[in-house]
């Protein structure tokens, strides 16, 4: 995350939480039904926690993690326990997890940078795992009106960037979606399983 989107998330953590009074994310249950009881989930970029909460209130152990410190903040109080401070690119956990979550956070990474992030996920995820993760779409790297830095990738890019990892494609979803900014731009979800050695 470069340093004006941190400085904007640490600023507004609060406001960026009101504005958003969905209970969690509506990919979020379908994500969890894939994965055992219990799995072990990586919440990558996880906010005020929560879609976490929900995943640890279904049983599931959840690593929640936030690279700003007023959001993981906000996950503590919501958890009752702390939540760990990551930048994306600090990810450096090999076969730890059964499925990495990463719900609108990862379109935040530059995009020069995302081939090494989805590297270091693979690395972090055991075979057969799954990884959740959403993106805004567009014509490549800018800012938005709150000066927040996206990749906004065009679809065939980032795909391009799915297929050179050791993943199998479960599910992929276009659609159409607003934000903080409250711009309807097109998004796109992607389901991947680690493919077993």
């Amino acid at each position: 995350m470069d340093r004006k989107t941190h400085d904007y998330y640490q600023s507004n953590a609060r406001e960026w939480a009101r504005a958003f009074p969905y209970a969690y994310s509506r990919f979020l249950d379908p994500f969890l039904s894939r994965l055992d009881p219990g799995a072990s989930i990586l919440d990558l970029g996880c906010g005020d926690a929560r879609d976490a909460a929900r995943m640890e209130a279904q049983g599931f152990t959840v690593d929640a993690t936030d690279g700003t410190p007023n959001m993981a903040q906000l996950a503590a109080e919501k958890l009752g326990r702390p939540a760990r401070v990551m930048q994306f690119g600090d990810l450096d956990a090999e076969g730890r997890y059964d499925a990495v979550w990463a719900h609108a956070s990862l379109h935040h990474q530059p995009f020069a940078g995302l081939a090494d992030v989805l590297a270091k996920v693979e690395r972090a995820m055991r075979p057969g795992a799954i990884f959740f993760a959403n993106y805004k779409l567009g014509d490549g790297e800018h800012r938005d009106a709150l000066g927040r830095l996206y990749n906004f990738p065009p679809r065939e890019e980032l795909m391009a960037l799915y297929e050179a990892r050791e993943w199998e494609m479960i599910d992929v979803e276009d659609y159409k979606d607003g934000g903080m900014d409250k711009v309807m731009r097109d998004w796109i979800a992607i389901t991947v399983r680690k493919k077993a050695p």
